[in-house]
């Protein structure tokens, strides 16, 4: 049998709760339904650093942060190729694929080479004119409609509009996810005899949550639930997310204006869920469209008001927990649900083992696992920020079992997911012999690589006073503007 095709679509801050064939009665996505049916549903998977750029990069080099060197956006990594080895997109061109890569990528520095031989850019923010005016969507915009040109976020405003309902300032046909799916398109249409490897890599429902016409007003922010909120004690454990918040003006938040913003972000999935639904059609059209893996995926969640936070960089479900849809009619079993373990680490193994002798890395055998051939990952652990900090925090999962250690304070959660899948009540207290173990797995895993070891004292975990984190703002303009009173600059 020829090699698979093998495509990886990707979307920015989708939580693992917005798909209406896994249980969300409110949203729209007949399209990623359609890749339900056409494979496997993982539906505890995890981004084991719940964050844009570690997450990527734990992605395209099947390496964890500890290896990587990336554990938050803050702190940046080095040498990356040389720490992991060749990105995914070189080692499958390296086995005869034709690789293109299409999106958001999010990588330091920001043309930094993956390997694919066809590479075209849509990305959030532009420092400088000069890169706003080199991002592919943007040309692509300006040169259809010139009227545009004076847009400063062509995705949406950000700084202190970060968490306001918006409307896209141009007609879905000219988005950023129209233009995705047009290219994605063209490059299924090429005649090009290779096996593929693309990569599609939506920018939305990554806020500002702004779905473009008719989008916009899909949904009724009165049919929207409440966000979850938990033991006060449990949601204020972890005072980063307290910062966060209020970095994108998001600390003072109403319950209805969170109904307004849930209804826009499934908006914004319905939207991208069309889009899909292009690129599905033209995989169907194509002769071997029987002979490719689809991988549908997110680089983390966002808490949307769930535990009084907003934005992701945190260990409860919202934030760290992803969608992932795996597909390959004749290999997968088609409309099943796997419920073990997985992480987005794994889909470099699942690419290498499909394509020829499997390089798993720090990965999991996860395509053998869902052929039923592997055994399950017994734990999955999760790492955000500078070991040795009060940034510094894990998880770790097993079983029905979540554990969260947090550096600040040196403070633990502990959930049972099965009992309390909304995590409203921390049992590290009540029952302290389930939490050892899993405290234990995250000592012996720190301990094993020499970037984590900082997080560790005298063989167990390194607790800091607790010391809450200063409250600053970001602000997240472009095209050359920093700062609020600054006049345009076209």
């Amino acid at each position: 049998m020829p090699s698979p095709n093998i495509l990886f679509v990707m979307t920015d801050q989708q939580r693992f709760d917005t798909i209406a064939s896994l249980g969300n009665s409110q949203a729209h996505t007949p399209n990623l339904d359609r890749l339900v049916q056409r494979g496997v549903a993982c539906t505890n998977a995890y981004s084991s650093c719940p964050v844009c750029v570690p997450a990527r990069y734990s992605l395209m080099t099947g390496c964890e942060p500890s290896k990587t060197s990336w554990l938050s956006n803050w702190a940046p990594g080095d040498c990356v190729p040389e720490r992991c080895g060749p990105y995914l997109a070189s080692t499958l061109a390296a086995r005869g694929y034709r690789t293109w890569g299409l999106g958001k990528f999010h990588t330091e520095p920001r043309h930094e080479p993956l390997g694919f031989q066809t590479h075209e850019y849509s990305e959030e923010l532009w420092p400088t004119e000069q890169e706003f005016l080199a991002d592919d969507y943007v040309a692509w915009l300006r040169a259809r409609s010139p009227g545009f040109a004076h847009i400063e976020q062509v995705h949406g405003e950000r700084s202190d509009m970060y968490y306001v309902p918006q409307l896209r300032p141009m007609p879905a046909a000219l988005t950023g996810e129209a233009w995705l799916a047009t290219r994605a398109v063209e490059e299924l249409q090429s005649s090009d005899a290779r096996p593929y490897f693309g990569f599609v890599s939506f920018v939305t429902p990554h806020p500002p949550i702004a779905p473009p016409v008719p989008y916009n007003r899909m949904f009724n922010p009165d049919d929207m639930p409440d966000p979850l909120l938990g033991d006060p004690a449990v949601d204020g454990a972890d005072d980063y997310l307290g910062w966060m918040n209020h970095a994108v003006w998001a600390e003072d938040i109403p319950p209805s204006q969170a109904r307004r913003l849930r209804a826009r972000y499934l908006g914004s999935i319905a939207f991208i869920d069309d889009c899909i639904g292009r690129i599905l059609d033209a995989v169907e059209a194509r002769p071997d469209a029987a002979n490719t893996i689809i991988c549908f995926f997110s680089d983390h969640g966002d808490h949307l008001g769930d535990h009084r936070a907003w934005q992701k960089e945190g260990f409860f479900e919202a934030s760290c927990r992803v969608p992932m849809l795996v597909s390959w009619p004749g290999h997968l079993a088609p409309n099943t649900r796997f419920t073990g373990l997985a992480a987005l680490t794994d889909l470099f193994g699942l690419a290498t083992t499909a394509s020829g002798p499997p390089e798993l890395r720090d990965g999991h055998d996860l395509l053998n696992t869902l052929r039923g051939t592997a055994p399950q990952r017994d734990a999955l652990i999760g790492l955000y920020g500078t070991p040795g900090t009060r940034h510094f925090k894990c998880m770790v999962r097993r079983g029905d079992w979540k554990y969260i250690w947090l550096a600040n304070g040196g403070r633990e959660l502990l959930f049972n997911l099965r009992l309390d899948p909304n995590e409203a009540k921390s049992l590290v207290t009540e029952q302290p012999a389930s939490a050892a173990p899993l405290r234990a797995e995250a000592i012996r895993v720190l301990s094993s690589r020499e970037l984590t070891r900082a997080a560790l004292t005298h063989g167990d975990l390194l607790a800091l006073p607790f010391e809450p984190f200063p409250r600053v703002r970001i602000k997240q303009f472009a095209r050359g503007v920093t700062d609020f009173g600054q006049g345009p600059t076209t």
